[in-house]
């Protein structure tokens, strides 16, 4: 009668643990989500002392920024950083001011200047962008933390798991209590393991205590202080009310729920009391928090209307050109203007900032992308990039009707090599200067050709071996017997013919690319990966060929160079967007979708590397 007593009472704790469980892990997900995601990452003033910059030097600022940077409060920093950058940005437009009226009254024109700042500006730049990275690196501790707790808490899920099932029971409720006391002490685990960790440690407990009904007495002597520990945690929880600040009460709630649901079974005649009582206890706090969420979201619905004014009006400098620098000075300060409206307004509702935030930023930043553009048209090295290609271009129609063949050939050469070396020149004559030096090249190569190139009927053969090289390519294709070995054997056989008649050198050329792409793709036991760098071997093999074939691997390296830059600033934005959805509610769902891309990504990234490594080999 009494082992069948005591089952009833297990089976009342295991729906006890339940609901505690239940209610505490709903409780702490929806108040951490809605106290801490609902403006992007912002924090309130009123948690932080107010201090009164306005009076300050720009050194006073600037040293004020040094000493936050040494804090570990990211909440603090953020505070007082929104109060000081303005006073910074309006020191800087004055410094300017001032500099270019300086500018002005020493005879200068007002249409060329340009103002880079002083070594206050790139200090206070440098330790805004520390206080980012320590931020970043904060965050990342405390998803590896979240990591580590999950461990421990696996490790004592191991111990407890052989505790429970050991046919020996004397003094293993000791041992039981002291994993108890362990599993308790560890903190939070990553949001998708919780769930799990906690149903697979309560139904060990459940068990546990199973396997322990001899010690009846025991447990009962457990639930009683229990018990005294639920009593206590119900009147710090009925306290809370008296917490001025919501946040504050919230989180400490939060704890107490940990707490609560973490001490073990009650009796059974105080459980339903007990847990009434600290339910009542947190329904007046959350009372107080859904007030307070509500207020928030009226105030970031106001920010919203007006950052989407403000977001309209950004979007015409992302589309501003002029080659004036007094038009561009003038555009920078309007810009400035809405960025700092844009930074007071505060903060969005979370499921509208992402798409607004991008709107503004990305014309925003197309604005600044613009401008560099500009500024670096305006460089004295293009200038005399294009006075060194003038010379390289003038030596070349001095030979483009040469017909000393091997020496002219190598002297083109050898100022194809230069003209590559050579840097940048102003757009407007990139397209011109290069055309005349190819059209140049290409003459005296068309002569050389035409002089010493074989006769029609030489060159109609050798339009007709690579035609059968092509079929032989696409014969093993179709009939699946196509392997490397053949490839390059066909490869080099390919490579050896001589000239065709030039009308049909891009379609042989064309056919001949298109068949080794079938051949590759019928070679069996060979990865994707593989496959295109046998495509793209066979490609440079054949440029290898071409008269212009340095200057094409040149550009096709330029154009992966490109490709590669591309990757690597998406996976950098992708990376840096994670920290917007480290506290959301739904964030990881998100930051798995962006962990997926940059997976992606980075797999692309490493086959355009291997292709530009081919290419450099080639090369």
């Amino acid at each position: 009668m009494e082992l069948e007593n005591e089952k009833t009472v297990e089976l009342e704790e295991t729906r006890e643990a339940g609901m505690e469980e239940n209610h505490g892990v709903q409780t702490e997900l929806q108040s951490e989500a809605d106290l801490t995601d609902h403006h992007e990452g912002d924090d309130h003033d009123e948690e932080h002392e107010q201090v009164d910059y306005s009076q300050f030097t720009k050194a006073q600022l600037i040293a004020t920024v040094k000493e936050l940077a040494k804090e570990s409060d990211f909440k603090k920093i953020d505070h007082h950083l929104r109060n000081i950058k303005p006073l910074v940005d309006d020191f800087r437009e004055q410094e300017r001011t001032q500099a270019l009226n300086r500018f002005i009254l020493d005879g200068g024109n007002a249409d060329d200047f340009y103002y880079r700042g002083d070594e206050h500006d790139a200090t206070f730049d440098n330790l805004v962008k520390n206080i980012r990275d320590k931020r970043n690196q904060h965050i990342k501790n405390q998803e590896d933390q979240k990591t580590g707790n999950l461990n421990k808490k696996l490790e004592l899920l191991e111990k407890l798991r052989a505790l429970t099932d050991s046919e020996e029971v004397k003094d293993h409720f000791d041992q039981f209590k002291a994993l108890q006391k362990e599993w308790r002490n560890i903190g939070q685990v990553p949001g998708t393991q919780a769930k799990t960790v906690w149903a697979n440690y309560h139904a060990l407990v459940d068990r546990f205590y199973d396997n322990q009904s001899i010690y009846f007495e025991l447990k009962e002597l457990d639930r009683k202080k229990n018990l005294e520990a639920k009593l206590e945690l119900c009147a710090r929880a009925e306290k809370l009310s008296e917490v001025e600040k919501i946040r504050d009460a919230v989180r400490e709630l939060n704890e107490l729920h940990h707490e609560f649901k973490h001490i073990g079974p009650v009796p059974i005649e105080d459980k339903e009391n007990v847990w009434q009582r600290f339910k009542a206890a947190s329904d007046a706090v959350y009372a107080r928090r859904d007030v307070f969420m509500k207020e928030l979201n009226e105030q970031l619905s106001v920010n919203l209307e007006k950052k989407k004014v403000l977001g309209e009006e950004v979007q015409v400098f992302a589309s501003f050109q002029s080659d004036r620098i007094k038009e561009w000075n003038q555009k920078t300060k309007e810009i400035l203007e809405l960025q700092k409206k844009w930074e007071v307004l505060g903060g969005l509702p979370r499921n509208k900032a992402k798409d607004l935030n991008k709107k503004f930023w990305a014309a925003f930043k197309g604005f600044f992308a613009n401008k560099n553009a500009f500024f670096k048209k305006l460089d004295a090295s293009r200038e005399q990039n294009l006075e060194k290609k003038n010379q390289l271009l003038q030596r070349a129609l001095e030979l483009k009707e040469s017909t000393d063949w091997e020496k002219t050939t190598n002297e083109l050469k050898s100022l194809q090599e230069q003209w590559k070396a050579i840097g940048p020149v102003p757009e407007k004559m990139r397209e011109k200067t290069y055309q005349q030096f190819k059209e140049a090249c290409d003459a005296f190569f068309e002569n050389r050709r035409a002089q010493q190139g074989r006769r029609e009927a030489n060159q109609v053969g050798n339009l007709k071996a690579k035609q059968a090289i092509c079929e032989l390519l696409e014969k093993h294709a179709a009939e699946k017997t196509a392997t490397p070995d053949i490839l390059k054997e066909l490869e080099e056989q390919f490579g050896n013919i001589g000239f065709v008649p030039k009308k049909d050198v891009n379609t042989i050329r064309t056919r001949y690319h298109e068949t080794v792409e079938k051949f590759v793709q019928a070679i069996a036991g060979v990865s994707e990966q593989d496959k295109a760098r046998m495509v793209l071997e066979s490609q440079l093999h054949d440029l290898k060929n071409d008269p212009m074939g340095e200057q094409k691997i040149f550009h096709k390296e330029q154009s992966i160079r490109k490709k590669i830059q591309k990757v690597e600033n998406d996976i950098a934005v992708w990376r840096n967007n994670l920290e917007f959805f480290a506290r959301a509610k739904n964030g990881e769902k998100v930051r798995e979708e962006f962990n997926e891309k940059i997976a992606e990504a980075g797999n692309h990234l490493d086959q355009l590397k291997q292709q530009l490594k081919l290419l450099r080999t080639v090369s």
